[in-house]
């Protein structure tokens, strides 16, 4: 029986050790070498606590001697290790840097690590350098250059920033029924039906369908949310034109507020979106007994994420819209009965950010005031 190095642990030793076996947030080697001191505690044989942890006789044996020499805590936790020397030099792992932060080789849309590493033996001295060379230096410097994401900057001027204010006051005010804040915008969807029929799930197996699919078309959803109650509606419609938009706004007026004495309407600046969009589509009456009741509040250029509607367009895309809706019939049949059990639900969008929050997060985009 192989006694060298015995190990002896006390009760708030063996308790911790347990206690780390049993939950907390450990690395592995950690959780490994607490289960080999335990073992040990047991007179258990180097041979018998490799066998039950799943580690080396040697692993079993450093980490009794650490804990003989340096007590527990050192024996849980593993010394530095020096590692070899680095292949490139600060020069080189530079121009690594540099080289990645540029556009990539003709014929090829992004960089990849055996791309970078190809080019960069180009620009040093060494005959070959490995992906996981090129990884590690990329990591060091959080660079990721197959990455790539769409943004927008918007113009943060006066004009930005009164219509930010103007929409986050809206959302400030306490409810009122008879001039209620009714957030609208619209989404396409594509219209997509399966050639096969997919597989339902079973024991053991997901749902399963063929990746072969045939175009229908698309649609439009209009999403109204009101800013203050727990409603919303769901319309579809074939197409996406000012006459749409128009009957929008006068089923807003006459069939969802038809108590409210103004309707105020939260909208990004889509070209249909548009008071004019209601002559186009009405009588010259009929439009101005419409728009009478109705007051468009736009958010800014590139600012419709103000929209509190945009987060409610994310919900049904989540929950309904994520996957093939083959005709237009089924799509108002869907969107129908996500739009009542939302309803039912009584669920909301709690919009946080105001005009404080703003002007502090944002002070320095807003315009200098004028001396």
């Amino acid at each position: 029986m192989n006694v060298r190095y015995p190990i002896r642990l006390t009760t708030t030793e063996r308790t911790k050790l347990q206690q780390m076996l049993t939950g907390g947030a450990h690395g592995v080697r950690i959780v490994k070498r607490a289960q080999i001191l335990l073992a040990a505690d047991k007179k258990l044989t180097d041979e018998q606590i490799a066998d039950a942890c799943g580690s080396s006789t040697s692993t079993v044996f450093r980490t009794k001697r650490r804990y003989v020499r340096e007590g527990m805590e050192a024996a849980l936790t593993e010394r530095p290790r020096c590692g070899g020397d680095r292949k490139l030099s600060v020069d080189e792992e530079a121009k690594l840097v540099a080289l990645a932060c540029t556009d990539p080789p003709v014929g090829r849309s992004r960089w990849t690590l055996e791309l970078l590493a190809n080019e960069l033996v180009q620009l040093v001295e060494h005959k070959s350098v490995s992906r996981e060379t090129v990884r590690r230096r990329l990591k060091e410097s959080d660079i990721k250059p197959w990455r790539e994401k769409m943004w927008c900057v918007p113009v943060l001027d006066a004009e930005y920033v009164a219509c930010m204010e103007d929409v986050l006051e809206l959302y400030a005010e306490p409810p009122d029924d008879s001039r209620p804040v009714i957030c609208f915008d619209e989404k396409p969807v594509q219209l997509l039906a399966d050639i096969r029929k997919p597989l339902r799930t079973s024991p053991g197996r997901p749902r399963r369908y063929d990746y072969e699919y045939q175009r229908n078309g698309t649609a439009n959803l209009f999403m109204f949310l009101n800013a203050n109650r727990p409603w919303r509606h769901v319309k579809a419609t074939e197409q996406r034109t000012t006459v749409e938009f128009a009957h929008c706004m006068r089923e807003l007026v006459d069939d969802h507020c038809p108590d409210a004495t103004l309707i105020r309407v939260v909208l990004d600046n889509l070209n249909t979106h548009k008071p004019s969009a209601l002559y186009e589509a009405f009588p010259a009456a009929e439009a101005r007994r419409i728009l009478r009741k109705l007051e468009f509040h736009y958010t800014p250029k590139h600012g419709s994420w103000l929209n509190m509607v945009e987060v409610e367009n994310g919900v049904i895309q989540t929950q309904c819209l994520s996957r093939r809706i083959p005709d237009f019939k089924t799509l108002v049949k869907e969107t129908k009965a996500w739009q009542q059990r939302r309803n039912k639900e009584k669920a909301m969008v709690r919009w946080r950010f105001t005009v404080r929050e703003a002007r502090v997060k944002m002070g320095d985009a807003y315009p200098s005031n004028p001396s």
